[in-house]
């Protein structure tokens, strides 16, 4: 990962900020997640979640996307959860792959741009996800939930809270918008990276080749179906909003 040079305002040094979120966004899972959370459930003898309700496990944080299913309780989420994390570094995590235009979307935008991960995933998962697609090198933080499924929320991994500290890691502050933030850009596929944006007065572009659903998208500043339209799309919000 790239080091991050700070100003003495605590600032990055001039070039504007873009957050993206991991799953959905940069990477494909290709049914790793969705599949081994239905794999995880049968073991234990759960019922199998419809193809929607496993798609919307995609971008919350595990936990609470759990918890909203069938027979899932807070005696049993966390053996549930140490048992998908397991199966998924083991062989999940190598059937993902970036979407197509992705690694040269990032190489554009990091010429001239501070690009940080915002994630719900763990941190270390989603640090060993990027250095396997070979995307590390172009991130100068990589922010998300705890590795410790017994933190108090928000460690789990709210959107908000991993913003929150993707803004802390590149020296920016919500504290006062008008200097700090006004150059910064959340991007992702679900409401929730467009609910953490707002929450941090944040503009959002919305990726479409992700796992959203009819609809979900409309809150974002604005739309991005192709990711090798992402540069154009991040630079031409970003002058619209400077």
């Amino acid at each position: 990962m790239r080091s991050v040079e700070l100003d003495q305002s605590g600032a990055v040094d001039g070039r504007p900020v873009i957050l993206l979120d991991l799953d959905g966004t940069l990477v494909d899972p290709a049914g790793s997640i969705t599949g081994g959370i239905a794999a995880t459930l049968a073991r234990h003898g759960l019922p199998t979640p419809t193809p929607e309700q496993l798609r919307s496990l995609v971008g919350p944080p595990l936990r609470t996307g759990l918890l909203n299913l069938d027979g899932v309780t807070e005696q049993n989420v966390s053996t549930l959860i140490r048992d998908y994390r397991a199966a998924y570094w083991a062989t999940g995590m190598a059937a993902s792959r970036p979407y197509p235009g992705i690694p040269q979307a990032l190489e554009d935008l990091a010429q001239d741009h501070v690009l940080a991960v915002a994630t719900s995933k763990p941190v270390s998962a989603a640090r060993r996800l990027l250095a396997l697609q070979g995307l590390d090198h172009v991130f100068h933080a990589v922010c998300g939930a705890s590795d410790d499924e017994q933190a108090p929320l928000p460690a789990h991994g709210t959107k908000v809270e991993a913003i929150a500290q993707a803004l802390a890691a590149v020296g920016r502050s919500t504290g006062d918008q008008a200097r700090n933030v006004i150059d910064v850009v959340m991007v992702g596929d679900r409401h929730y990276d467009l609910d953490g944006a707002e929450h941090h007065g944040l503009p959002s572009v919305g990726v479409t080749w992700g796992f959203s659903a009819p609809g979900e998208l409309e809150a974002a500043t604005a739309l991005c179906s192709d990711p090798v339209d992402l540069p154009t799309v991040c630079r031409t919000l970003q002058n619209g909003v400077s």
